[in-house]
């Protein structure tokens, strides 16, 4: 059996292949390789993966031109690199890896892959919380692609202030509903923009809109602020590696 991994903080003649449907993976070797992932992390006090639509497509098709080729590898010739392939699945992210392998089944590639220090570093990672996994099949050999992500969700500019206001009122802090002038000092990334002047700027980057930067919350804790403005700024990714941008304006 072949493996290999990788982190990132693929003619016209008849080949003898296959890929399992979607639906038939249900009951497969891509369901038995998610739940085995899902058990080690179990067993070693892990959350487990969410499975992941998108980072299933991005794999599918790589697990696809893998078989087509008879070749392992992170990316083939005429072939897009990993995080190519999952950003045009449509995954957003801000962590992204990859397992593959080839085996005669499904036990032996997790098993190949538990007993590998850089994918079973992959398989048990904390930061990572979805998955995406296929699994095609060339004379009897299973081509297997795992796809790693710290998913960032897909929200609107007004739900990432919903999100951020909701923290700051839970600390003591009345929200003030005009978003426009946060909103522009987001977009300027520097300063504030807007004619109320507030008394302290806090522009940040983050995956995690349920948790506010220290320095925002030491600012908070100090007592010396009672209003504040969320505004966010719209997505900008390229790729598919993207974090929500805030800015909070707070008032005394």
């Amino acid at each position: 059996m072949r493996l290999a991994a990788t982190l990132v903080c693929a003619s016209a003649a008849i080949l003898i292949f296959s890929i399992l449907p979607a639906k038939a993976q249900e009951n497969g070797p891509a369901q038995a390789l998610f739940e085995s992932a899902n058990h080690e992390r179990e067993a070693h006090g892990i959350a487990p993966l969410k499975w992941s639509d998108s980072l299933a497509g991005a794999a599918r098709q790589h697990a696809l031109r893998m078989a087509a080729q008879n070749t392992l590898s992170h990316q083939l010739p005429g072939e897009p690199g990993m995080v190519d392939r999952a950003s045009q699945a449509g995954a957003r992210f801000t962590t992204l890896a990859e397992n593959v392998a080839q085996g005669p089944n499904a036990e032996s590639v997790h098993q190949g892959w538990m007993n590998s220090p850089p994918h079973r570093a992959n398989l048990l990672n904390a930061q990572f919380d979805s998955v995406g996994i296929a699994v095609a099949e060339r004379d009897g050999v299973l081509f297997a692609v795992e796809d790693f992500s710290l998913a960032v969700g897909k929200l609107s500019v007004e739900g990432q202030e919903g999100i951020v206001a909701a923290k700051l009122r839970s600390r003591g802090l009345r929200p003030l509903g005009d978003a426009s002038d946060a909103r522009r000092s987001c977009e300027k990334g520097k300063g504030y923009a807007g004619s109320r002047t507030p008394s302290f700027v806090m522009q940040y980057s983050t995956a995690d809109l349920q948790t506010l930067p220290d320095m925002l919350e030491q600012r908070i804790q100090s007592g010396s602020y009672h209003a504040a403005v969320v505004g966010a700024c719209p997505s900008d990714a390229k790729s598919g590696f993207s974090k929500y941008r805030i800015a909070v304006l707070l008032y005394q």
